[in-house]
């Protein structure tokens, strides 16, 4: 699965650069958005759109969900190829909620680097991250495919109905974590996941569905690309912590971010639910405080590992895929895809970064 990521990122970002181009310049501006009133100003279009989504994409992130679009297309028994365009809509919009989030959520790092509202300001990392919600949204107007009007207004509707959801998730998940007390539960959590990532995830499949005319299977494939984002987002919960326990406390900001940033994750939700009442109020206590220290973060780290979380949402995470794969045998897609899919499912899973 690797292999298929790598062959297929630089198509997709040499397509995103097509769309939101390195180097700006006014007869792009005048081509993509209309011929200005007065007079663009391509060098701050340039410092405020451009820099700040080509460093964040050329920081890394797999693509997975543009990787994603194109295998479900190639299922379809289609041309991945033709769809390209439409594979960077799903992508755009998830580098964009990172931003988002990293302003929200106070985040300090992002891929290796400082966070974009740390190195460009809020105002700018705010400005260009809610620009990737609307910028994909083109690629429909420009109708690269040649897809006949019905099939374009199911596309768009679509998508304003998953990114409407994307912000209840987001709002849940905002809220949570600013309280001190783990009152959530895990339905509750799991609907938070299934708005945010899952949602995109939901993107990914139903706007494949679309544009290849196969309507029939798109809530199937739906549900197997919903339940996979979801053990997805689990998984990365996992990580977080395992990387914390792998560096015994000297790992820096970077890393133990969910304890930092006082993320009720499925991991917190299962050991507050398990551990007595004293250590249950000391673990609220170290995500809420409004900063840790490396010790801090490797004792709320323990207290999840003592109590079983991290096996526990591993497990989760393994029935979540399995329950994806189950949803492609509603769908009508060709074998060899169908098991390329499948596969998917489990790289997300047992991923190592």
């Amino acid at each position: 699965m690797r292999e298929t990521l790598a062959e297929w990122r630089p198509a997709v970002d040499a397509t995103i650069a097509e769309l939101l181009p390195r180097e700006v310049t006014t007869e792009y501006l005048a081509e993509f958005f209309g011929a200005p009133t007065y007079e663009y100003d391509a060098e701050a279009v340039q410092r405020a759109l451009s820099d700040p989504i080509w460093e964040l994409l050329d920081r890394g992130g797999k693509r997975w969900r543009a990787v994603l679009f194109l295998m479900l297309v190639e299922a379809f028994d289609d041309d991945p190829e033709r769809y390209l365009e439409y594979a960077c809509i799903p992508e755009i919009l998830h580098n964009g909620t990172i931003v988002v989030d990293d302003v929200e959520d106070g985040a300090t790092m992002r891929r290796g680097g400082e966070a974009l509202h740390h190195v460009y300001g809020t105002d700018v990392a705010l400005n260009a991250g809610n620009a990737m919600y609307f910028l994909p949204l083109k690629v429909v107007t420009r109708n690269p495919a040649d897809l006949p009007a019905e099939r374009r207004l199911a596309a768009y509707e679509m998508l304003m109905h998953e990114l409407n959801r994307t912000h209840l998730g987001q709002g849940m998940d905002i809220v949570w974590h600013n309280q001190t007390a783990v009152e959530v539960t895990e339905s509750e959590y799991l609907e938070m996941c299934a708005c945010k990532t899952g949602c995109l995830g939901r993107i990914v499949a139903r706007l494949a569905a679309t544009v290849t005319d196969n309507e029939a299977s798109e809530e199937a494939v739906a549900r197997y690309a919903e339940s996979m984002s979801v053990a997805f987002q689990i998984a990365d919960d996992i990580l977080d912590v395992e990387y914390a326990m792998e560096h015994g406390g000297e790992f820096g900001k970077g890393l133990g971010n969910d304890v930092r940033e006082g993320k009720k994750t499925l991991l917190v939700i299962h050991a507050a639910n398990r551990v007595d009442e004293e250590t249950a109020a000391r673990l609220e206590s170290l995500l809420q405080a409004e900063t840790n220290t490396d010790a801090e973060v490797l004792e709320a780290i323990e207290i999840l590992q003592d109590a079983g979380a991290v096996e526990y949402a591993r497990e989760f995470a393994a029935d979540l895929a399995a329950d994806a794969r189950a949803h492609l045998d509603e769908a009508d897609l060709t074998e060899a895809g169908a098991d390329r899919l499948a596969e998917f499912t489990r790289f997300v899973v047992d991923r190592e970064v």
